[in-house]
């Protein structure tokens, strides 16, 4: 079995079949699909055995709620694939995607990731943007890091090496589970690369934990990129505003003192503005210029 195809399930009734269909329809006996019913109260696990019925390289997993995260733990340890990806049940992927991908590993057997295209906010008016990738080989992991791939640590659209999951899972209880496992994975992986072949469309879901983030999320996330920070080394000014951005945003919702370190980078503004009057001054300053673009739209 050359791939594991593995989608979690939690009362998704309403897009299960679109995602299934799209997964289902694109198998052949190189792949094998993991579907981790979390305990859904509603008739989203009689669609997924429904659709899977008679269907070999199809496995059902029912257990309690526990969260995405172990939902995903649990089909990484069903998983027998020499390499595992992650398709999130109110998502799709577009027609020949697999194949394409499994042409590229097959040219390149020593690749342990592989990102390829993904779809973002599928179905939103604005947001939505077509997030591409060349056909090359990762230099630096650091530097894929820091330009660019904290911005897309989604576990869906990247195909990875089993192996390197030996020791390695998703958090239980946290948001933003991505941004805390995907370095590690990074860390672990002897080859990195990109693909502009296949497409995933991450579809906008406003009841999503994500679009519905709170304090408690955001932070989640900050958490998850300061655990890491030492991995980088010296940082890029653009990833430290980044994450001066996530601090600001953590202290909006929370008005918790900020834990983010203040380090020395500057060239730009809000940087700047950094070292005149410090972290948590920056934050208040931030909130109150929020509260004051609000009340002009009211």
């Amino acid at each position: 079995m050359k791939l594991s195809i593995i989608i979690p399930i939690y009362n998704v009734e309403d897009t299960l079949r679109r995602c299934l269909e799209s997964v289902l329809g694109q198998m052949d006996d190189r792949m094998e699909v993991i579907i981790v019913d979390d305990g859904s109260t509603d008739t989203s696990g009689q669609i997924a055995e429904q659709m899977t019925a008679g269907r070999t390289g199809c496995r059902l997993i029912c257990q309690a709620n526990k969260g995405l995260s172990a939902a995903r733990n649990a089909g990484i340890e069903a998983a027998t694939g020499e390499y595992i990806t992650f398709a999130d049940s109110d998502d799709f992927v577009a027609e020949g995607t697999y194949s394409a991908l499994l042409a590229v590993l097959d040219g390149h057997s020593t690749y342990d990731i592989l990102e390829y295209p993904v779809m973002e906010h599928y179905g939103h008016p604005t947001k939505q943007h077509l997030l591409t990738f060349p056909d090359a080989v990762v230099g630096s992991i650091r530097d894929y890091w820091l330009c660019g791939a904290h911005l897309h640590t989604y576990a869906c659209n990247k195909l990875y090496r089993r192996e390197l999951f030996a020791g390695i899972r998703f958090p239980e209880g946290k948001a933003f589970e991505d941004a805390y496992t995907y370095p590690l994975l990074l860390q672990r992986a002897r080859l990195v690369a990109t693909t502009s072949m296949g497409l995933y469309y991450y579809c906008q879901n406003d009841r999503g934990i994500t679009a519905r983030a709170g304090g408690k999320e955001l932070n989640d996330l900050l958490e998850a990129h300061l655990k890491h920070l030492k991995l980088w080394g010296e940082l890029t000014p653009e990833y430290y505003q980044a994450l001066l951005n996530i601090q600001m945003d953590v202290y909006e919702a929370t008005h918790a003192d900020p834990v983010l370190p203040v380090l020395p980078y500057k060239g730009t503004l809000k940087l700047f503005v950094l070292h005149l009057i410090g972290i948590k001054r920056l934050c208040q300053l931030n909130q109150f210029i929020h509260r004051i673009r609000k009340r002009n739209r009211s």
